[in-house]
């Protein structure tokens, strides 16, 4: 533990460069202000367009520009040194800035004709149904990002941080999905970027806790108020209050992977009846997706009611089912109504494979 401490242990001039990093307010605050606001546009820009065309570079690109993890570890810094006025700055410039990327992204989904949403979008799927994984990847991120900012020798990997830990992709997610009208996916994204802020304001106040940034501060005359308490179970319950939603959603994946692990057998052993071959089986927004490789049957109908049949004895009549037949065309079966027929409702769309 000794030699935990000293190796982030800093001293009066480390906290000054801290400060002077994470505290715009500090030495040109026009300068740093106009820096961080045209990052910031440009890089909810950048996200908001890589999104919409599901680039994953080009949201890379994003993170590595945005500058919002200042202000949040600028947060924690401020609490360590129990300075309100810090505090309040710090937080109402992490409110603002994530209010105008969602901005952003609300004005660039308007130049869209089609919705971005999930079930059309793969860099909208991966951010509007975060995890308890998640919450843990951000505590580890977050400790990687604090221990950067306090050792200035390793200060390189904050690019890498700022990669690891999604802060404004998600927020443009939820300007994109808002305008697409799917609420409940912006509520989702903007789960992901809470529990990403608190843990980097937890992890950062640990650190610079452990780094005794409180008895050097006075050294370079930075003012240190008494820490209380409160302070730190508040930054101890924000993490409890993302968790919450977020087992919530691990939850829903355990049960949408049984759902699936119970559907695949099923699909195979049908599909294996007409020639075909399933080559994946998944879950989206409440729909069981079957994708099949094979020819199209001289019928006009997949038989995808057969399939619904078969499901619901295997006990999966609460979901719809999608079938795709890769060479051949689509058809849809809805899930079982109370007290319905059985098959559900079946409608179809495709030509005769060449």
């Amino acid at each position: 533990m000794n030699r935990w401490s000293a190796a982030i242990r800093v001293n009066g001039s480390d906290v000054e460069r801290i400060s002077d990093r994470l505290f715009l307010a500090r030495g040109d605050r026009w300068r740093n202000h106009t820096a961080f606001w045209v990052l910031l546009t440009l890089s909810a820009v950048i996200a908001a367009a890589g999104v919409v065309a599901q680039s994953t570079a080009t949201v890379i690109g994003a993170m590595i520009v945005a500058p919002l993890m200042t202000p949040i570890l600028g947060t924690a810094l401020a609490i360590v040194l129990a300075d309100r006025h810090a505090v309040a700055r710090s937080i109402a410039l992490t409110v603002g800035a994530s209010a105008a990327v969602v901005a952003i992204g609300y004005l660039v989904g308007l130049t869209i004709q089609l919705d971005v949403v999930a079930d059309t979008n793969s860099e909208v799927a991966a951010r509007v149904s975060p995890k308890l994984i998640d919450l843990v990847a951000a505590i580890a991120t977050g400790l990687v990002g604090a221990f950067a900012v306090v050792r200035s020798d390793v200060s390189d990997t904050l690019p890498g941080v700022a990669i690891a830990i999604s802060l404004v992709p998600p927020l443009a997610v939820v300007g994109l999905t808002a305008e697409s009208g799917a609420y409940d996916q912006s509520m989702g994204a903007l789960l992901l970027f809470g529990t990403n802020v608190a843990a980097i304001i937890a992890t950062g106040t640990a650190v610079l806790l452990a780094a005794r940034v409180r008895a050097s501060a006075p050294l370079v005359g930075i003012r240190v108020d008494r820490l209380r308490g409160r302070s730190l179970v508040t930054v101890a319950a924000s993490l409890l209050l993302v968790a919450a939603p977020l087992a919530g959603g691990s939850l829903s994946v355990a049960r949408e992977q049984a759902a699936i692990a119970r559907a695949e057998p099923v699909a195979s052993a049908w599909a294996e009846e007409r020639g075909w071959e399933v080559t994946d089986v998944y879950l989206r927004g409440g729909t069981l997706h079957v994708v099949t490789l094979g020819l199209r049957p001289q019928s006009s109908e997949l038989g995808v009611q057969e399939l619904r049949g078969r499901l619901d004895e295997a006990g999966l009549d609460g979901l719809d089912v999608e079938l795709t037949l890769v060479v051949g065309g689509s058809e849809t079966a809805t899930a079982e109504d109370e007290g319905g027929s059985g098959a559900g409702e079946v409608t179809g769309a495709g030509s005769p494979a060449g």
